[in-house]
This record gives structure tokens, C-alpha cells and sequence, in this order.
């Protein structure tokens, strides 16, 4: 089943196969086109010439923090006598983000063949798919593919005689967003309350069962078959410098063509927007612009228009590229309801370990929910700005940060929504805590 229509802009190396004719994401289809060939491609190159070719493509991981992958790998302690594991984190729960989705429903086993090549590289011979609980039809998909997998001989013992064993299991999450964050997936995944864990030590040195693991996102390890395919500086050829290949990007919001798109790194906004997809709905004005999902700060359209899809454009102008998930907002968008909407999703997230995320988005909506029914004051306004930030740095995970950055964007930015909203001058100040606990 198809994702969206393809569109001539878009670059398909992940997505190829997808748009193929009949191709329904079986052991069979993959293999009639070409399926599983880098991976016995993998078998007879050393790990160190592996991780070149994947440092050399520039790839850098896709579920938002963008550290450099061959570089991450690198770090795994190959002669460690403990076992080594891959983990895949297909916990996809950013609002705005679904394109892990795309990979695993249409495409399962370019994923497993990118564990098998990341297992060869560290000499792992267990691996887990980890997918958010949401996504019931998408485990499912998951364990038929690992099936046929193992009924072909591409997992298990010995595989094709490779010498090589390896097996691999999906693992359902129970729909926490911090389980995307990979300490607190590594705890869920051992059956612990997901909680993030104080680092160092790293998952790449102390991850799964204290052990070293590869963990990195569904849609970087489907990369890595094409890396080894074309070779990888011809994959980072198709990005920009620091950033290669292409990244699957997710719009959403007031898009008239919204869908997941294979576009290259670099790709500029605007044609983004414009071309491929399709404008502004009804044609009207971009007021905001996420880039990366909700957990990035706002720009405003003007700040957006004459921008790339990187991560170093997107740092420059303050925001983050994340997840790839494009969130657009047009000119009817209420920026103190988007704010809360937002802050809703985080407050009811937190994991509850941080006193400032567990308290301090609880304050945040308690604020916006009275700034946005008009019974708020000039002081409040100032007071989201001032819990934000207090709340930035000061957690175990950046799910603090995930709160704090989009809404302290969105108050200096749109301040003026604010205020429109105020129904009285501020007659007591409030200066601490315990004040907006009795206010609210």
C-alpha cells in the first residue's frame, strides 16, 4: 500500500522499491529486486571498511539528534567479551513524524537487512525492533517479515552460509512518548518502568543488558543497504556537506499535498513547500513553520521561506531539523491554542522522573489553558517565557527541552496573540510556584 503519490522532485533510494509495480514488501519482492545482495556484500568486507563507507556517506542518524552514525558505531568496543545487540528504535511518537511507519508497513525487510549489516560490523547475534504500541498493525507486519526471513534463511544460524548467526524480534512499546528517548527504550525493552538513564556510560558501551549495542532509528539503518550499494560517497553526494543522502520527510498540517516524501538533504524550503506540497491550502500565508516535529522551536513563515532542509540551516536559524516532521500552520493558526495543544501532548508524556518537566509542564498548561480562555494577565504571558527556559538543561532527557523550546519560541514570536487575549492588568505579581499552584 502506497504512502502518497510519488513526486517527480523527490530523489527515491529508500522508497524505491515502494513505488514499483506489485511490489508488496514480501522476502520474495525483495529479493527479485535485489534484496538482501548487500548484506552478502557486507560478509566479505572487513567491519572497519564497512564503518568507512558508512562515515563516508555522511549519514547521520534520522530520529532527530543527527550524530554522525559511522562515528556512533565506531564506538562499539568490538572486542568486548560481552554479547553485542542491535536495536532499532521505531518508536515513532514526535507529532508530526510517521515516516518510520512508511518503512516497516511497505518495505520491513530493507530494515533487516540494515541490522544484519550493522550486526556484522560489532558481531551481534541478537537484535530488537522496537515499535510504539500505537503501531499494533505495524508489529504485526514487523513479525511476518522476521517470519519469512527465517523461513528464507536470512536470519537465524549460520545464514547462507556465512557463517554469521543472528536473530531478531519486534518488541511492542506501551505508547510512552519517552520511550523514543534511547536510554528509556533500552529500560522498557528490559522490562523496566521506561525511565531515561544518567549518562555516561552510553548505550554504545553500556546499552541493552549492559552491554554494547548499535541503537539508532528504523529509517537509519534502512539506509545503510544503499550506502553499501552505491558506495558512500555517491551517497553523501545526494545531500550537501556534513549531511549526506536524502532524508524522508514528513508534511503535515496545512499543506494542500500533505504526505512522506524522499527528498535530498539540503532541499529548499520553499520548493518544498510550493512544489511539492502543493502550497499553502486554499492559498493562503504561512504564519509558522516546524521543521522537525513539535519538539523544535517555531519560525515564523518569513524566517522559513528562504531556508534548506539540513541540520546546519536549521540550527543557524534557530530551530532544529528533528525528525523531518513538517508541521505547517496558516494564517487562520491560534498560536496560544497551537502553544497549548503542544503543551497538553508534553505535560501528559512526562515520564514524572524530572521535577522540572514533571511540574513544569504541568504549570506551563495550567498558564496557556488561562491565557487562552482570556483570563490571563500580562504577568502570565512572561511567566510561560520564564518556566520554559527554567526548565531547559535541567532534565535526565531532552523531553524538558522538547516542552520548553517550542513554546518559548512561540511567546517571542507571537507575543501579540497573547495579549489580544487578556482580559485584566496584572493586579498581584506572581513570583513563585506555590502562587501559580493557587491561581490556577
Amino acid at each position: 500500500m502506497l504512502f502518497n503519490e510519488p513526486h517527480p522532485l523527490e530523489t527515491r533510494v529508500l522508497t524505491k522499491r515502494m513505488h514499483e509495480p506489485g511490489y508488496n514488501g514480501t522476502v520474495e519482492a525483495y529479493e527479485r529486486y535485489g534484496g538482501y545482495k548487500q548484506f552478502l556484500k557486507a560478509v566479505e568486507m572487513t567491519p572497519d571498511d564497512i564503518i568507512g563507507e558508512v562515515k563516508t556517506s555522511n549519514l547521520r542518524g534520522r530520529g532527530g539528534a543527527g550524530f554522525p552514525t559511522g562515528m556512533k558505531w565506531g564506538f562499539v568496543p568490538r572486542q568486548s567479551p560481552k554479547p553485542k545487540y542491535i536495536v532499532v528504535n521505531g518508536d515513532e511518537s514526535e507529532p508530526g513524524t510517521c515516516k518510520d511507519r512508511v518503512l516497516i508497513e511497505n518495505d520491513p525487510h530493507l530494515l533487516i537487512e540494515g541490522c544484519l549489516i550493522a550486526a556484522r560490523v560489532v558481531g551481534a547475534e541478537r537484535g530488537y525492533v522496537y515499535i510504539r504500541g500505537e503501531y499494533r498493525y505495524l508489529i504485526d507486519i514487523m513479525e511476518r517479515a522476521i517470519d519469512e526471513a527465517y523461513r528464507a534463511g536470512w536470519l537465524g544460524k549460520n545464514i547462507k552460509g556465512t557463517g554469521i548467526n543472528f536473530d531478531l524480534r519486534a518488541h511492542s512499546g506501551a505508547g510512552a512518548y519517552e520511550c523514543g528517548e534511547e536510554s528509556a527504550l533500552l529500560e522498557s525493552l528490559e522490562g523496566k518502568r521506561g525511565n531515561p538513564r544518567i549518562r555516561p556510560p552510553f548505550p554504545a558501551v553500556a546499552g541493552l543488558y549492559a552491554s554494547p549495542t548499535v541503537l539508532n532509528n528504523v529509517e537509519t539503518f534502512a539506509a545503510v543497504p544503499s550506502i553499501l550499494e552505491m558506495g558512500g560517497k555517491a551517497w553523501a553526494d545526494l545531500g550537501i556537506e556534513k549531511a549526506g543522502g536524502t532524508k524522508l520527510t514528513c508534511l503535515t498540517g496545512h499543506f494542500n499535498k500533505p504526505g512522506v516524501y524522499e527528498l535530498t538533504l539540503g532541499f529548499p524550503v520553499e520548493k518544498m513547500i510550493n512544489e511539492v506540497g502543493g502550497g499553502v491550502r486554499g492559498g493562503r500565508k504561512m504564519k509558522a513553520f516546524i521543521p522537525g516535529g513539535s519538539s523544535c522551536p517555531v519560525l515564523t513563515g518569513d524566517e522559513a521561506w528562504p531556508l534548506n532542509m539540513d541540520y546546519d540551516s536549521m540550527a543557524k536559524a534557530g530551530s532544529m531539523l528533528g525528525s523531518g516532521g513538517v508541521i505547517l500552520m496558516d494564517e487562520t493558526t491560534d498560536m496560544v491554542k497551537a502553544a497549548l495543544r503542544i503543551m497538553h501532548f508534553y505535560a501528559h508524556e512526562s515520564c514524572g522522573w524530572c521535577i522540572p518537566c514533571r511540574e513544569g509542564t504541568a504549570w506551563l498548561k495550567k498558564l496557556l489553558t488561562r491565557l487562552d480562555a482570556g483570563s490571563g494577565s500580562a504577568r502570565d504571558i512572561d511567566l510561560v517565557g520564564d518556566l520554559a527556559k527554567n526548565m531547559l538543561g535541567r532534565t535526565f532527557c531532552p523531553l524538558g527541552d522538547a516542552a520548553a523550546l517550542p513554546t518559548m519560541s512561540i511567546v517571542k514570536k507571537f507575543r501579540h496573540e497573547f495579549e489580544a487575549k487578556l482580559s485584566r492588568p496584572v493586579s498581584v505579581p506572581v513570583t513563585s510556584p506555590d502562587q501559580l499552584v493557587s491561581l490556577g
